[in-house]
């Protein structure tokens, strides 16, 4: 269920790169210059607790999975596990396919088993793929296994990785990296035992999120869905929110804008959200005086979802 926080589980709002509606499909995808259309909004609750890794039980096969390979906590709230329940319960039924690109963790996999859905991530990055291969393992039993698998293949690669797939997905699942939504790398990911931050260096190399989508129409059934999660950051003193290019560019391939969630990403005590300091952000603490702009602190990610037409 879509739970909001003080306003209805649906409101509407206003957006410039607004959706066609469902129930009145516009003549076009690029509605005329300056005409703006109610886009459904949704809130989901999705701060995941067991988003903290767990140490993987005695029959898990560890021994690939070293000390210091733990995924960073940016990368393990890129599609947490809440996020993946929501996003395959609401668009997909049982026994549906799922695909996921620019994956960093088993929280898609997980989910869709457990769901009762098979499911492919998207791995390019061995090390990466060892390090979920082990969390699945650690997690899901034998029935459960054979539900998900990886495949070797970049997020713009997808059709080909998923020739034998084409046109039967329900739904696909994409969290880009900053530096395929404007954004840059900070390439600390040499410095860091997160394997997820060292693929993240070695696909850097290739504009990848134009290629995605367009694989993602490709691979969809009619009627299925993209889901893009994005994240609006401050960046070099100004704001970067790569929702609205994503969303023109998937409508200029043919995909009707159906809804924008607001995943919540911490939790909520009353109307309070709960956000606690990790020790990057308390190493932000300034003078009170200071002209310079506060430390942010992400606390939801913007979903948007876009539809194949049938």
């Amino acid at each position: 269920q879509c739970t909001g926080i003080g306003w209805p589980s649906r409101v509407t709002q206003y957006m410039n790169h607004t959706p066609s509606s469902p129930h009145h499909p516009p003549s076009s995808n690029n509605p005329p210059a300056g005409q703006r259309r109610m886009v459904p909004l949704t809130v989901w609750l999705c701060s995941d607790p067991r988003s903290v890794e767990r140490s993987p039980g005695p029959g898990a096969r560890s021994n690939r999975d070293k000390s210091g390979t733990a995924v960073c906590v940016q990368h393990r709230q890129t599609v947490g596990r809440e996020l993946a329940q929501h996003l395959i319960s609401t668009c997909t039924s049982d026994g549906a396919l799922v695909a996921e690109g620019f994956t960093t963790s088993e929280a898609t996999l997980v989910a869709a088993a457990e769901l009762d859905r098979r499911a492919i991530a998207l791995v390019p990055h061995f090390p990466l793929a060892q390090h979920i291969g082990t969390r699945l393992r650690a997690t899901l039993d034998q029935r459960h296994l054979t539900r998900v698998q990886m495949r070797p293949v970049r997020p713009d690669q997808m059709a080909k990785g998923l020739a034998d797939h084409l046109g039967q997905v329900s739904l696909v699942i994409g969290a880009p990296p900053p530096y395929e939504t404007g954004g840059h790398n900070t390439r600390r990911g040499a410095a860091t035992g997160c394997p997820a931050c060292r693929a993240d260096l070695w696909m850097l190399s290739s504009e990848q999120l134009g290629l995605f989508i367009a694989s993602a129409w490709r691979v969809l059934a009619p009627g299925g869905v993209l889901a893009v999660i994005t994240t609006a950051r401050h960046q070099a003193g100004r704001l970067i929110d790569p929702a609205p290019r994503i969303i023109r560019h998937a409508q200029s391939l043919g995909f009707r804008y159906v809804q924008h969630v607001i995943a919540l990403r911490v939790p909520i005590e009353g109307d309070a959200l709960v956000v606690q300091a990790g020790p990057t952000d308390l190493a932000h603490l300034r003078d009170t005086r200071s002209s310079a702009h506060p430390p942010t602190v992400g606390v939801h990610a913007t979903v948007s979802l876009f539809s194949k037409p049938k």
